[in-house]
This record gives structure tokens, sequence and C-alpha cells, in this order.
């Protein structure tokens, strides 16, 4: 067999994922091995996009081409040294700021994305007459979802005791949540089968090549 780079990729390949695979025996050396150069080998790669992708782009060149009209760009860049100061045991404190205003304005804008795209869509739904949808499958879809979404807030209501009919709709409210939890529960793993088939694909396909990769 010619041994070429090709070769030697899937050959690397197929080691680091039967080390990956080695977890499910027990931890061991060659799964540590591979977790730790993986990590590695992502953490350099993310550190070369931030500089050719990010800061070169977005702050050198703009200075370089326009320094006064884009000296605001300075502010995010002081604030980006002042992380790195995490580094040094005796000023890492000063890291906190810059953290504490990135945390903040990231939970501040999803905050305002998933009030719009969730809350504000969701109960928009629950508004609309069910009965105008087309087909028999959208108005039995829209009824599910104003009856899901009303329930659901009863059973969070916790200001009245769940008894009685508040209690029987409180019930139902928990079964729509179990559903819908069981919905991105089984969602996560579908992902995670995609990937596990995807890796025994490599490794029976362009490694072994008993399948057809």
């Amino acid at each position: 067999m010619e041994l070429t780079m090709q070769t030697i990729g899937i050959w690397i390949g197929a080691f680091f994922t039967l080390c990956i695979f080695s977890f499910l025996y027990k931890d061991n050396p060659f799964y540590k091995i591979a977790e730790q150069i993986f990590i590695g080998i992502s953490a350099g790669y993310w550190f070369i996009y931030t500089i050719y992708f990010i800061l070169i782009p977005n702050l050198f060149l703009e200075l370089k081409s326009d320094f006064s009209g884009n000296l605001l760009l300075i502010i995010p860049a002081i604030l980006g040294i002042l992380m790195l100061c995490r580094l040094i045991p005796k000023i890492d404190w000063v890291s906190r700021y810059p953290i504490a205003l990135v945390v903040g304005t990231t939970a501040g804008t999803s905050f305002v994305y998933y009030l719009k795209s969730d809350v504000i869509n969701q109960l928009t739904a629950t508004i609309l007459n069910p009965f105008k949808a087309d087909g028999i499958a959208s108005i039995i879809g829209q009824i599910l979802l104003i009856t899901g979404t009303i329930t659901g807030i009863i059973y969070f209501f916790f200001s009245k005791k769940h008894e009685g009919a508040f209690g029987t709709t409180a019930k139902v409210g928990i079964y729509f949540l179990m559903v819908s939890f069981g919905a991105a529960f089984g969602y996560t793993i579908m992902a995670r089968i995609s990937l596990l088939i995807g890796r025994l694909n490599f490794l029976l396909g362009n490694w072994l090549g008993i399948i057809k990769p």
C-alpha cells in the first residue's frame, strides 16, 4: 500500500477514534492522550482563527486604514488585553472587569433575542384563531400549542394550591412539559447517534474498506 499523507491521516484518525471509544471500557491513558490532544488542537486552532479572522481584519487593518475614524476600536482591544491578565496571578483580578462586561452584555442581548424569538412568538401563537389554520393537522397543532402553553404556565403558578380543576390542569401541563423535555433529549441523542454513525463509517469505510465510504 502506497504511503501517502492521506493514508497517514486516515490511520491517525482511526487511532484517535479508537482511543476515544476505549473510554467505553474504562478511563485509560489512551483516552486521556486523545482528549488532551483534541483540546490542545482545538485551542490552537481557535487562537489562530481569532488572530487572522477577527483581530487582523476587524482591528489592525481598520486602525491602519483610518486610525482617527476607528479610534473607538481601541476600547475593546484594551478589554481583550485586560482579559489576558488572568494568566498573571498578581493582577488576575483585573480580568474580572472585562469578563463581567462581556458576560453582562451577552446575557442582555441573549435575553432580548430569546424574548423575541421564543416568548413573543409563542404568546402570539396562543392568541391566534386555531380554526383558521390550513388543514386538520395545522388546526390540531395550534390547539395543542395553545393548550400546552396555558397548562404549562398554570403548572408554574404556585400561589394557588394544585387541587381540583386547577390541579388537573396543572397535571396536564406536566405531561406537555415531559413531552417537550423528552423531545429535546431525543433530539440530543439523535445528534450524538449521528456523530457515532459518522465515526463508524470512517472506521469501516475509509480505514478498513469493509463498506463504501
